[in-house]
């Protein structure tokens, strides 16, 4: 299987990751940039795929990013079978453990479609 190519360095994603956890953590008046928002997520995104390589699941956080993951069956047309969506301060919440896979289905913070479309096992990254 080939690897994830990486298209956020490590460093830089690092890096958003923990600009988007302190803005979490303490909100302010000012907004996080939707750049760090989007860098954070493209990262993980990334780095669910390098942890979980595969075709089976489709992970999208619109206007973001969408990633395959999960070794299994492979689709080729149309809508996949495994499907996660959510947002982006959701997919941040449950990679860095401020949510967790659970909390995050029964507030219906995420739709999980499909037999794979469960990341419990992944999360926090």
């Amino acid at each position: 299987m080939a690897v994830a190519r990486r298209r956020i360095g490590i460093e830089e994603g690092t890096a958003a990751l923990a600009a988007w956890r302190e803005a979490a953590a303490t909100p302010s008046d000012a907004p996080l940039p939707r750049s760090v928002t989007a860098t954070a997520v493209r990262y993980t995104l990334e780095e669910v795929t390098a942890r979980a390589p595969g075709n089976s699941v489709e992970v999208r956080v619109p206007p973001f990013g969408v990633t395959q993951c999960v070794e299994g069956p492979r689709h080729t047309r149309g809508t996949p079978p495994n499907v996660i969506e959510c947002d982006a301060a959701t997919w941040l919440s449950l990679v860095t453990g401020q949510l967790t896979w659970a909390d995050a289905v029964a507030a219906h913070r995420l739709a999980a479609s499909g037999l794979r479309a469960d990341l419990s096992a992944l999360l926090p990254l």
